[in-house]
């Protein structure tokens, strides 16, 4: 098997300042890529914020003898995002890889949270990935190249208590991730979401720590090298930490046609409950909208020809 190589390649990892983002920063520079920092240096909760953090990191790819430049840009904001944009083009001339990693918490049960709460979570976790890859998505379409990884989380996949707003902004990354895989296509363009389990300074306090020493950050990056590569899938949600690796799918059940017209009554579908939520039966994933509506049509077809 050949080497991983992003030689020639330029990539923007947001909040790489530390972390996940850091550790896929200096494994894309130690494999040939010119590296974009981004990083605000705020506070777990979005506050504050310097550029000490990211200047560190491209410190450490020059140690590398790489080559890397800082950029102290807030993700959820639309000028910060094309002055991200700006910077890049200028030094690099291209934009090959993005990784939309950048990530606050402000955990609070539903009852407690504040529209603020909601609005900050919102606006850098999916406001944050959905800004940057927009604002690069034209020099993705005229390159006929582009390499894209949003972050979600299993908050977002199955939900966590305290996480509301979190848990939505994360299940949003995917929801336009299943559309830009569709758009993209035709240019050369794949994105894949990663969901990951990491000891990071979001998950500090939140396990013992003999599971947070499993839990190493780079035990995730090697993961979103092979969503970054030249022949990376696209579409794909890849979980990992701790060195394990999975596949989530959003599936469905084989599902059953109830009946139209006065026949269909809520007690009749309340009838066939056990029929429509049987497990047992699951249709491969759909890999577009327009496929879940040819699966009801087909239900129903073969339901009225019955």
């Amino acid at each position: 098997m050949s080497d991983i190589r992003f030689d020639g390649r330029v990539a923007i990892v947001t909040g790489a300042g530390g972390g996940l983002g850091r550790c896929h920063a200096l494994e894309l520079a130690r494999r040939g890529a010119k590296l974009v920092i981004n990083d605000l240096g705020a506070s777990m909760d979005g506050t504050g914020g310097n550029s000490a953090a990211a200047e560190a990191v491209v410190k450490e790819i020059e140690a590398l003898g790489g080559e890397a430049i800082a950029n102290g840009s807030s993700v959820a904001d639309e000028k910060g995002v094309q002055k991200m944009i700006d910077d890049t083009m200028s030094k690099f001339g291209r934009i090959d890889i993005l990784i939309a990693n950048a990530g606050i918490l402000r955990d609070k049960s539903f009852s407690k949270m504040t529209q603020a709460d909601i609005d900050l979570v919102i606006d850098v976790h999916l406001r944050g990935s959905f800004m940057p890859i927009h604002a690069a998505w034209n020099i993705m379409k005229e390159q006929n190249y582009g390499r894209l990884v949003v972050t979600t989380s299993s908050t977002g996949l199955y939900g966590n208590f305290g996480q509301a707003n979190y848990g939505a902004a994360k299940l949003g990354v995917v929801g336009m991730m299943n559309t830009l895989k569709i758009e993209g296509a035709k240019n050369n363009i794949k994105i894949n979401a990663v969901c990951p389990i990491a000891a990071t300074r979001m998950t500090e306090g939140l396990m013992p720590q003999a599971v947070l020493d499993q839990l190493k950050p780079e035990y995730v990056t090697p993961g979103v090298m092979n969503l970054v590569k030249d022949d990376a899938p696209s579409g794909l949600i890849l979980s990992a930490g701790a060195g394990a690796f999975s596949m989530a799918r959003i599936v469905e059940t084989e599902g059953a046609f109830v009946g139209h017209g006065d026949a269909l009554t809520a007690e009749a579908v309340a009838a066939k409950w056990d029929q429509i939520t049987d497990t047992s039966k699951t249709r491969p994933a759909f890999q577009s909208g327009a496929e879940h509506g040819q699966n009801i049509f087909a239900l129903v077809a073969a339901g009225t020809t019955a």
